[in-house]
């Protein structure tokens, strides 16, 4: 099925065609007719599986058909997201399939002044995504009212619910006058948060979920190289310098560790940028913008940008620290391999953490490559003027190794069905003749 088939409107239409949509996504194929038709949702896919678009086609076809044929006043969709960069992303892809149609977006977030988003709001806007701090502060001064809006939609929804935005979530649903339609959207839920999201919906709300047993996207190849903590910068320099032209996101643990990481880089003539909550939130656009347009080809980060963050052509993800949350290593990883790009992931794993790398094994349901470093390529790592290797080199015999052990697993997998068959045909009696 393409996106042309759907009924939704030509504008649309032509701005996912304008954007290289086509197909849709697993999520938004099984998401977007149970929008369409007005029921809650609570929808569980892979990042990098196109989640936005899923809800908001429905939403601004909806709207955008609503004001052609009526005069509507008001917000008529709020999305609550629990970032600040999320806000700004997802408003980037509201005002892209906005275009040409009679739907209005705007996103809302601490961290800048408010005048211009007030100025905004003043004009008057459709689709409203917000972080709640400041949505709830421009609600108090009168410049946001939710009586006109008819869905409600939490982005990340088990981070909305598990940082205690739930008394934020009630009272917000509190203030919806008329009946509304609600859609929990997330990569990861646990028991205790399907609880919590169950409570806000109506009772025959729809549950989709995409890959359960695989939180990431299969487009995305998992590594991991054991490697002592105050080596891990050797490590991070070499590969950086053997892949000179990637797009590298470099996660840490903490904001003193990003700024530690970013120093040690300086050192050997290495230029990255940084993204933590010490960060000014300007300075965070910054450092976003730069990285997606390529003027620096290395972030390093906390799990500040872990979640729902769309960068373009992520090449490798670099684990530099293990997360303290399991779940966030999925959200990590899942800057690269995104749509139908492919990915990797490569976790730098000291002893303090390999329990840390249990647990995240166990998230997963499998374990994650090891690649081996002998004690030779530790030492020229250590001493890169020595060294006659690269680690691509080991990352790419590694994937060579894994290829050729998947394809032996299918053609046993294929022998064991064909000789399963041939035991069914020979058991079976014969057709006596009459």
């Amino acid at each position: 099925m393409k996106f042309t088939d759907y009924d939704i409107s030509s504008e649309i239409k032509t701005n996912l065609t304008n954007l290289g949509f086509v197909r849709p996504t697993d999520i938004q194929y099984k998401a977007i007719p149970s929008i369409m038709n007005e029921e809650d949702v609570l929808a569980i896919a892979q990042t990098g599986t196109g989640k936005t678009a899923a809800f908001a086609i429905p939403v601004i076809d909806r709207i955008h058909k609503y004001k052609k044929n009526k005069r509507v006043a008001g917000i008529q969709c709020v999305i609550m997201v629990p970032t600040r960069e999320l806000a700004q992303q997802i408003g980037q892809v509201f005002n892209k399939l906005c275009k040409h149609t009679k739907a209005k977006a705007l996103s809302i977030y601490g961290g800048v002044e408010q005048d211009s988003q007030i100025e905004r709001l003043v004009k008057g806007i459709d689709i409203l995504i917000a972080t709640p701090g400041r949505m709830f502060d421009l609600i108090s001064q009168d410049y946001i009212s939710v009586e006109h809006v008819r869905t409600l939609i939490l982005d990340e929804a088990d981070r909305m619910l598990d940082l205690g935005f739930i008394r934020d979530i009630k009272s917000i649903k509190f203030k919806l006058k008329r009946r509304h339609q609600t859609l929990f959207f997330s990569a990861t839920i646990n028991d205790e948060i399907k609880k919590l999201a169950y409570s806000q919906v109506r009772s025959n709300a729809i549950r989709i979920q995409i890959s359960p047993d695989n939180p990431v996207s299969k487009n995305v190849f998992h590594y991991v190289m054991f490697v002592e903590m105050d080596d891990k910068r050797f490590f991070l320099e070499r590969f950086i310098l053997e892949n000179p032209e990637s797009k590298i996101l470099v996660f840490v643990r903490t904001k003193v560790r990003a700024e530690r990481v970013a120093k040690a880089m300086a050192r050997v003539n290495i230029d990255t940028l940084t993204i933590h909550g010490d960060k000014e939130q300007t300075d965070r656009i910054d450092a976003m913008k730069d990285f997606k347009e390529g003027i620096s080809n290395i972030l390093i980060a906390t799990d500040v940008s872990a979640r729902g963050i769309d960068i373009p052509n992520v090449n490798y993800v670099i684990n530099y620290d293990l997360p303290d949350i399991s779940e966030n290593y999925v959200h990590r990883v899942g800057r690269t391999g995104r749509a139908f790009n492919k990915g990797i992931a490569i976790t730098f794993c000291s002893k303090e953490e390999n329990e840390k790398l249990e647990e995240i094994q166990g998230f997963l349901n499998k374990k994650i490559e090891v690649i081996k470093i002998t004690k030779n390529d530790y030492y020229f790592t250590l001493n890169p003027a020595e060294a006659d290797y690269s680690l691509d080199s080991l990352i790419d015999e590694k994937e060579v190794f894994t290829k050729k052990k998947k394809e032996k697993a299918k053609v046993k997998s294929k022998s064991k069905t064909k000789a399963k068959a041939k035991s069914k045909a020979k058991k079976k009696p014969k057709k006596k003749k009459k």
